[in-house]
């Protein structure tokens, strides 16, 4: 089979000649700054800037490891351009500055006779950013962005990118489009220790607050699910509403009430919903599977989550696509021995018995600027355990 073959193969619930491996976000995202645009966003090591981790020489050989042997899954997201006449850039101001060996952006919103503040930092050597300071500090903030006009949420859609993608990478792997859902819009205006404060206690101004972020994401999806139908998606943000940060019921006011719609999207034209959740999903899969979710990832085992991937393919193998199920920090911090007896792990509890597809991939990739040798065998231990199961 080709890459493309498999992959696809896995997301029907077809046989396969051998299950798929995936790095995520290397291979993930493509080496050539061009398709991009404006150059951001590519893992390119040719790059010089001093805040790119990739053009480290140790980063290369993992590269072209996943650009050749892995079954590549490309995340993408389409052009989203202002509409003539937003009236966005009246409320919007942004600045950009350095210093020392880091970068920093500032983002005010003036609305209701407030300025709404958030701040984010990105250093040298880490492919991470921090958020400093956030928009929404008190109810007043709140309250003031719920006045922002609806029309400057709104974009137009180009698809693109996506279309591009899709023949450039050809039998080599397959694209999927990548978006947050409405709790991800919504939860990274506060801080965590606010958003979970707010989202517990004043639940009827969160719900204006979901609805107001969810208009635009579901026109969004409707357009792209339309468009570009048939293809792999990854939905981000529902651990937003998980455990331990909120019950079971806010879970399913926040999320199944408002991303259900987006998979609703997706499914009825041929696409295939993957949420993406970090941590303690247990009790969340029930959620997933009656939203209409084809697939889930990255099912971490305890103690970073709180399921075997074994449990999972075994009562929802048969309505969920599994993708997982690695842990990012074993694959840097295990030995190569020790991580050859999880990986194969991995491998016989995501194929066990009957179910739709199973894709091994790690839960996230290394930020650091350095691959180390260890790091680099472990990858490659992905690669042959998947090629020879």
């Amino acid at each position: 089979m080709t890459r493309r073959e498999r992959l696809m193969a896995a997301l029907r619930g077809q046989p396969v000649d051998r299950p798929a491996v995936n790095f995520y976000e290397i291979g993930g995202h493509s080496q050539d700054p061009s398709v991009y645009g404006d150059g951001g966003g590519a893992m390119n090591p040719n790059d010089p800037d001093p805040y790119n981790v990739y053009n480290s020489a140790s980063w290369r050989p993992l590269l072209q490891l996943a650009e050749e042997r892995t079954d590549l899954i490309r995340m993408r997201s389409p052009i989203l351009r202002d509409p003539p006449g937003s009236p966005r850039e009246q409320f919007f101001k942004s600045i950009d500055w350095e210093d020392g060996n880091s970068r920093y952006t500032k983002v005010e919103i003036h609305i209701a006779g407030r300025v709404l503040t958030q701040v984010n930092r990105r250093d040298r050597d880490v492919a991470t950013s921090w958020c400093l300071e956030h928009f929404i500090k008190a109810k007043d903030d709140l309250l003031a962005y719920l006045e922002l006009p609806d029309e400057i949420f709104a974009r137009e859609v180009d698809i693109t990118p996506l279309v591009q993608e899709d023949k450039r990478i050809g039998d080599r792997g397959i694209v999927m489009v990548d978006t947050g859902d409405p709790i991800c819009a919504a939860a990274p205006l506060f801080s965590m220790e606010d958003y979970t404060v707010f989202a517990f206690t004043e639940r009827e101004l969160f719900h204006r607050l979901m609805e107001k972020v969810a208009r635009p994401l579901w026109q969004i999806t409707e357009t792209v699910a339309r468009e570009f139908s048939g293809h792999l998606w990854r939905i981000y943000g529902p651990e937003y509403a998980g455990e331990p940060y909120l019950p079971n019921q806010l879970f399913e006011e926040y999320v199944v009430r408002y991303t259900g719609p987006m998979v609703q999207s997706i499914r009825r034209y041929g696409g295939f919903p993957r949420i993406h959740c970090h941590g303690r999903i247990r009790n969340l899969l029930p959620y997933f599977v009656s939203m209409g979710a084809t697939g889930t990832d990255p099912i971490e085992p305890p103690p970073q989550g709180d399921v075997e991937l074994r449990y999972v393919r075994q009562t929802y193998g048969k309505d969920l696509v599994l993708f997982g199920n690695l842990e990012c920090s074993d694959i840097e911090m295990k030995s190569p021995a020790a991580f050859e007896k999880i990986c194969a792990q991995s491998i016989q509890d995501g194929t066990a018995g009957n179910g739709k597809g199973f894709v091994l991939m790690p839960s996230a990739a290394p930020y650091g600027r350095t691959i180390t040798p260890s790091t680099m065998a472990n990858y490659e231990t992905m690669v042959r355990l998947a090629e020879r199961a």
